[in-house]
């Protein structure tokens, strides 16, 4: 079965990642889902962002946490993709309304309007120092949209299962999926998560843990893996039966997907 292709970040080995122009070029390129991180600001905005600070993808001094949004969106979170852009009399001209911080309920937006359905894997990131607030307001921006229920297109991810527990409480149809950097914490974790949570290995656990996989699938759950970006990867996650990959190359995930499913006719 063909695995749904999850941008991740956006189209983010082309353009500046959590950016809404990079969510919209990987919509453009029939990507299945989008995947996003987010952090909650100062004034009480959940805004997509990996890092804690703002020095890597802003330019700047400052974490996400202690700002508000007004602050961020003083901020340019494009410019360091293509820092000699302005240098380039060939490169076309920006569009800054899609380079700025986007919030989570801008881009909900932009998939509640799309022609298509289209899901969203927001994973929620700790530690925060706001702990738990994070999923209480995600949930709640969740029921603005009318998807805090099983039809809905968002799923949430976290290394937390604490933070997982959290949304299975206050949302309970929404799917969750428990993310792993460590193959050896596998069998602790499959005696706790719930019975229908997704599993969310990084491609590296594959390579490094044969059985892992198989494993996972044995206990009934399904996969999703990150981060897919080269055609030897994508073969052993169509070899394991994953069912998403979160890439950030979509495009070229979905080409590679094609080019398999012609041979295969």
């Amino acid at each position: 079965m063909r695995p749904q292709v999850v941008a991740h970040r956006g189209a983010s080995h082309e353009m500046a990642e959590h950016t809404l122009g990079a969510y919209v070029e990987a919509l453009d390129e029939g990507a299945g889902a989008l995947e996003c991180d987010v952090r909650l600001t100062a004034d009480g905005h959940l805004v997509c962002v990996h890092d804690s600070t703002l020095r890597r993808t802003a330019s700047t001094r400052g974490r996400v946490s202690t700002m508000e949004l007004a602050e961020l969106a003083e901020l340019d979170f494009a410019a360091w993709k293509n820092p000699w852009s302005d240098l380039d009399d060939e490169a076309p001209d920006r569009d800054e309304t899609l380079d700025g911080v986007l919030t989570l309920r801008k881009l909900l937006e932009t998939v509640a309007d799309y022609d298509r359905r289209v899901e969203v894997a927001i994973e929620t990131k700790h530690p925060t120092r706001y702990g738990g607030l994070v999923e209480k307001r995600l949930v709640e921006m969740l029921r603005d949209f009318g998807w805090e229920t099983e039809q809905s297109p968002v799923r949430v991810m976290s290394f937390s299962f604490t933070a997982l527990q959290r949304v299975e409480r206050l949302a309970h149809g929404v799917r969750l999926v428990q993310l792993l950097d460590r193959g050896s914490t596998w069998p602790m974790v499959r005696r706790v998560i719930g019975k229908d949570w997704i599993v969310g290995p990084g491609i590296r656990l594959l390579r490094d843990w044969p059985g892992l996989a198989d494993s996972i699938t044995k206990s009934g759950r399904d996969i999703h893996v990150w981060t897919v970006n080269t055609e030897e990867d994508l073969d052993r996650c169509l070899a394991a039966g994953v069912k998403a990959v979160i890439s950030d190359r979509p495009a070229y995930i979905l080409d590679l997907l094609d080019q398999r499913d012609r041979a295969a006719q």
